[in-house]
């Protein structure tokens, strides 16, 4: 049994339309967070308790409904561009009762920041949607975090392939992913105004703490 397989026997089964979600994600190919990234994800925000949260990637509301059903007093901006996810997405919210608690915006991230201005600021911000982009969303949303907030960002280590020689790495689009995806990890490391650690659970989570107070 690997670490990976060990840590997702310890997490308690889940049910109902959680687990309904987590079964089309399978038959459908859609992305949606490891299981013991998303425990880890869900303790991070506990410790936190933001009260807004803005999500990059919706897909199908998994995430969002996850974090819903932590954090009970939690309000959740939700961003979502694929126009057959943001259907099961706006089922999935109706199915939760979660209407008055994730409001899904829907369009693509790195067009859609006005909207996202009329919602106000955030105490955390997760980055959930395409890899080769996460600098730019962070870029993008990173002025909408209230001081002293947290950016979370999945799949950071690509299923481990941000530690093999770029030249192992057989497609040139996987190796162009990668090579975006380890440049990202160095920027955030290196961020001014951030304390960043990956922790290497699931596919990566980094978890990027504001610092303080903005200049």
């Amino acid at each position: 049994m690997s670490i990976d397989e060990y840590l997702q026997s310890l997490i308690p089964k889940r049910t109902g339309l959680i687990a309904e979600m987590e079964e089309y994600a399978g038959l459908h190919n859609v992305p949606i967070m490891e299981p013991e990234g998303m425990e880890a994800l869900l303790q991070i925000l506990r410790l936190e308790n933001p009260q807004a949260i803005l999500e990059v990637g919706a897909a199908i509301g998994y995430s969002a409904l996850r974090m819903v059903e932590a954090l009970p007093d939690v309000k959740i901006v939700t961003i979502e561009r694929d126009e057959e996810r943001i259907g099961v997405a706006k089922g999935n919210i109706r199915k939760a009762c979660a209407q008055n608690r994730v409001t899904l915006v829907e369009g693509d991230a790195l067009e859609v920041t006005e909207s996202i201005k009329e919602y106000g600021t955030f105490d955390a911000i997760f980055i959930d949607a395409a890899k080769g982009q996460y600098r730019k969303f962070f870029e993008l949303y990173e002025p909408f975090l209230n001081d002293g907030g947290i950016i979370v960002t999945d799949n950071v280590l690509f299923k481990g392939l941000v530690a093999v020689k770029e030249e192992e790495i057989e497609l040139r689009r996987i190796r162009s992913l990668v090579r975006k995806i380890k440049e990202y990890n160095v920027w955030l490391h290196n961020h001014p105004d951030y304390h960043t650690v990956i922790l290497p659970i699931g596919d990566g989570v980094a978890i990027s703490k504001h610092k303080g107070k903005r200049k």
